[in-house]
């Protein structure tokens, strides 16, 4: 029953989950289904119910994005017979986009856990005991429960980096920005990451003008060098100033304005903006659980360690999600994490598999991928196969008139089995799937050319890639292999 109160100040159950959003709600249905509604599960959650994604990651950034998009094509006209005009309402814009997280908020999670009798939601902070139960507070007041098995999935928040002035000056980051009522005319972005690149462009197409500054050689610095390259002179055309192998100083109010200086390649330089937005990182919502009472490690950034099987170093304590000490953070892996702890949890046996999970940064053009990339291929075997081809070799980009793209696979030369598949495309994160589902069948190149294609499309360039392991792309009609 949602949100019942409890009664008595000691309470066991089966199963406690700390945090209500993607792994911890998965992990609470799975628990319910395998003993058919009979396990007592306790879900704790300290903040809003459904954690990041539906509140302020995927389900708003993603709006903010459909949004800009729009109004972009209405100034861009792609086609000569067909003209567009398109107005913003900014403000309009982030009313609608918080009432749609709080309808799918209370659709997708509020409604979902109202279904499930045997999983208590108990609001309060979660903090583990020496003896192993879990004292919840709220507003002053604790109750004590204790279980079998707990998972910890309490997620992340953003980290922002120790910049002089960045504090006293304020900042906007992925939490915050949804808060925002007027349109500011200009925007420093610090992180040149998915998240970043994600924010900065579709504030860029509204109207912002956006400045992007990133620490290392080259923006969404952990996909292929060369789409890297693709999405930047991209972002660059579409008016974004993007400055790479750059660090922010210091920021300071001048006159009402925030000023940031950065130190660049090409020397120092002084910023005038109206917000700046921060995108460095996250770090783990592990404090004031009180890990160390129960022997639960974590890595040198809080992270909480976790065998294949989600199973920390106490054994009757798991955890899932962006608490995880992990490579990737995303919605959909933390629930299969959640799923997966729930199942061992319950004394069945199950591993995550995090070799064929699909990654995609949601900017115009999309970039997804999916397994190694040609240099985590070269670090293991020392050799790689790979093909690059162009998306405007599709007939689907010359007839959309978005012809900016690349496609690379990356194959292991021993066996000739595709173990990366890395596209930037329109539409890329509606077909990177079939990429995963080819790694994880172990499919050889020559398999997927035995694969019939849909044309036109835009996935297209995943038969094209692989078709120029045997041929030249330019040396074959729309339609062959």
């Amino acid at each position: 029953m949602l949100g019942r109160h409890i009664e008595s100040s000691m309470k066991s159950y089966d199963y406690v989950v700390v945090g209500a959003g993607a792994a911890g709600f998965a992990a609470a249905v799975k628990l319910s289904e395998l003993s058919d509604g009979e396990a007592r599960v306790a879900l704790v959650n300290g903040g809003r119910i459904g954690g990041t994604c539906v509140n302020v990651g995927c389900i708003p950034s993603k709006y903010l994005i459909e949004n800009s998009k729009l109004y972009f094509e209405g100034k861009r006209n792609r086609y000569r017979a067909v003209n567009l005009t398109t107005s913003l309402d900014f403000k309009a814009l982030m009313e609608d986009l918080r009432n749609l997280t709080a309808i799918l908020r209370r659709e997708k999670y509020e409604e979902v856990l109202s279904r499930f009798d045997n999983v208590e939601l108990l609001n309060g902070k979660a903090r583990f005991n020496g003896s192993g139960s879990v004292k919840v507070v709220r507003d002053g007041s604790e109750t004590e429960i204790t279980a079998e098995k707990y998972l910890i999935a309490t997620g992340s928040r953003p980290h922002p980096p120790p910049i002089k002035g960045l504090e006293e000056v304020g900042y906007l980051d992925s939490d915050t920005i949804w808060k925002l009522e007027e349109q500011p005319g200009s925007m420093l972005v610090i992180g040149a990451g998915a998240i970043g690149l994600e924010i900065g462009q579709a504030m860029q197409r509204l109207g912002t003008q956006v400045i992007m500054v990133e620490a290392l050689d080259r923006i969404l610095p952990t996909t292929e060098p060369e789409i890297s390259e693709e999405l930047r002179k991209a972002l660059v055309d579409e008016g974004m100033e993007i400055y790479t192998k750059a660090r922010v100083a210091r920021i300071y109010i001048a006159d009402g304005r925030k000023i940031v200086r950065v130190l660049t390649r090409e020397g120092d330089k002084n910023f005038e903006v109206d917000e700046v937005f921060v995108a460095t990182g996250r770090r783990p919502n592990t404090d004031g659980l009180a890990l160390e009472n129960v022997g639960v490690d974590v890595d040198e950034r809080g992270f909480v360690k976790v065998d294949r099987t989600m199973r920390t170093s106490n054994p009757r304590i798991y955890a899932a999600g962006d608490v995880v000490s992990k490579k990737l953070m995303l919605e959909t892996l933390a629930a299969r994490e959640g799923v997966i702890a729930a199942l061992n949890m319950a004394g069945e046996r199950a591993e995550i598999d995090y070799s064929s999970v699909p990654v995609v940064t949601f900017t115009e053009p999309q970039v997804a991928s999916v397994g190694l990339t040609e240099r985590e291929l070269m670090e293991r075997i020392k050799s790689c196969t790979c093909r690059l081809v162009e998306v405007s070799n599709t007939s689907k980009a010359v007839l959309t008139h978005e012809e900016r793209g690349i496609a690379k696979l990356v194959v292991n030369p021993y066996d000739n089995k595709v173990v990366g598949l890395h596209i930037m495309s329109p539409n890329a994160a509606e077909f990177i799937l079939a990429g995963a589902v080819m790694l994880k069948a172990g499919y050889t190149v020559d398999e997927m050319l035995d694969l019939v294609h849909v044309f036109p499309t835009y996935a297209e360039s995943i038969k094209l890639v692989a078709t120029a392991f045997i041929r030249s792309v330019k040396a074959m009609p729309c339609c062959m292999e």
